[in-house]
């Protein structure tokens, strides 16, 4: 009777151990990212960097993954209410090129992420292009480089390159500009897009903002499927998309506050720095974008493409604003292009 029992027992397990496993293999055929350690990648080093107001800025540094001394160095900067983990199939690529080994920074703007919070005042692409100076005078002082800005990121380094232009002049050999814009924000795509300073219902959420913060968290977090399905139609475009990979950017978005989208709006309205792209007329410039990005409309990479006639144009079909996310594959691989051309390594390796 016991023996009969145990084996019983121990039936059932193997049963459900066979479940379970039919159950994981299910998973990962519907969602390839099932097992994904979004969030979870190790750095080499990380360190906290000051800004020129004292603004203290999370960073982290990678270094190639076989060890060997890196041929350049490869600046990765986040969009609006993102962080520099949204980069995370790139840095984990880039890492493993040996042709040309790249040694990658990756930081959290200001009031984004592991990153201190400023006020409105501090909110400006001006102000975060001088944070990025300061976290390449700091963290990687001499050397060639290359700056990979998506979105707000993007217009950081159109930014630098105008008040900074000794800089490109010297050292900056490349620069992507991924779903991003040189201006004229929220005058496409969306009607009225939460980075339009003339967004109503944004500046309503700052008012509630100053004077109850917590009932707006209360009021995004209640959103619940809303906010996850927002997330999934602005970011992505129409192909089918992880949800692992869209649970992964709702976290990501909610870590920063509503206070901070709208601190942000003015200056990401105003943004307008066409004349600004004349300081990367001496580099390798990819412009990169998907044709179906509500954020920062395709056009807006045509247009910083016609003002930089010697750059490489991209266009990812089927592709939204979280293009690097969603297809990074087509993204890493063309980034891989960009490293080796600049780098002065033949195509033919």
């Amino acid at each position: 009777m016991r023996v009969g029992r145990a084996v019983a027992a121990v039936g059932g397990a193997v049963g459900l151990a066979a479940a379970a496993a039919a159950l994981t293999m299910r998973r990962k055929a519907d969602d390839p990212y099932a097992d994904e350690p979004f969030g979870e990648l190790p750095a080499d080093r990380v360190s906290t960097i000051a800004a020129d107001d004292g603004v203290a800025l999370s960073v982290e540094e990678i270094d190639p993954a076989d060890g060997g001394a890196p041929d350049l160095t490869a600046i990765l900067v986040h969009g609006f209410a993102l962080s520099r983990l949204c980069w995370h199939f790139q840095r984990r690529d880039l890492a493993r090129l040996t042709g040309p080994r790249v040694a990658q920074i990756l930081y959290d703007h200001r009031s984004h992420g592991r990153s201190q919070r400023t006020d409105a005042a501090g909110s400006t692409i001006e102000q975060l292009a001088r944070d990025l100076e300061a976290v390449i005078r700091v963290a990687a002082p001499d050397g060639p480089l290359v700056l990979i800005g998506h979105s707000m990121g993007g217009m950081v380094v159109i930014a630098l390159a105008e008040l900074f232009p000794e800089l490109f002049a010297a050292r900056v050999r490349g620069v992507a500009l991924i779903g991003t814009s040189a201006g004229e924000v929220g005058k496409q795509g969306l009607p009225r897009p939460l980075l339009s300073k003339y967004n109503p219902l944004t500046r309503l959420l700052g008012r509630f903002a100053d004077w109850q913060p917590g009932l707006v968290e209360l009021i995004r977090a209640a959103g619940g499927q809303l906010t996850r399905a927002g997330v999934r139609t602005i970011g992505f475009g129409s192909r089918e998309v992880s949800p692992r990979l869209v649970d992964f950017m709702v976290a990501m978005l909610d870590v920063t506050p509503v206070r901070v989208l709208a601190d942000f709006v003015d200056t990401l309205g105003s943004h307008n720095r066409y004349a600004a792209l004349a300081g990367l007329r001496e580099c390798r410039v990819l412009v990169l974008g998907g044709d179906e990005d509500w954020m920062t409309p395709w056009s807006h990479a045509e247009r910083i493409a016609e003002e930089l006639p010697h750059s490489t144009l991209v266009r990812v079909r089927g592709a939204g604003h979280l293009v690097m996310l969603e297809r990074p594959d087509v993204v890493t691989g063309h980034l891989a292009v960009l490293l080796r051309d600049c780098a002065g390594i033949p195509s033919s390796e």
